[in-house]
């Protein structure tokens, strides 16, 4: 095995910084793909892990982050926001950006553990 040289370590360092980079190039194109409409993600309605989660475009009576997309767990209004990335958060999971307002509310399914999701009053 041939010895570690600096121009060798330079070089694997180019590679990795050449194949982030493609990476990220793609990664906007494919959520680009899962939108419609002006950029806003397809609406849902599902049940999930025994909760019904849907989510719509614009408001649903409540208060809204984001690209005004609305999502609900049970009938009950999940907060979510759009970073800028693309990704999204609610404040169930803050910490943990997904790449949909449907996995956010999957998210927050797991998170609540089969708890109920409380109303969360706007400003």
């Amino acid at each position: 095995m041939p010895a570690l040289t600096r121009r060798r370590a330079l070089t694997a360092a180019a590679a990795l910084t050449a194949a982030a980079a493609a990476h990220t190039a793609v990664a906007p194109a494919a959520s680009a793909a899962d939108h419609q409409h002006h950029g806003s993600p397809e609406p849902f309605d599902e049940v999930y892990k025994g909760r019904r989660i849907q989510g719509r475009p614009g408001s649903m009576g409540g208060h809204h982050h984001g690209m005004g997309y609305a999502v609900l767990v049970d009938g009950v209004e999940l907060h979510v926001m759009q970073n800028a990335d693309g990704t999204w958060i609610s404040v169930v999971s803050h910490y943990a950006p997904v790449p949909t307002p449907r996995a956010a509310a999957r998210a927050a399914v797991d998170e609540l553990q089969g708890a109920r999701l409380v109303p969360f009053p706007a400003n």
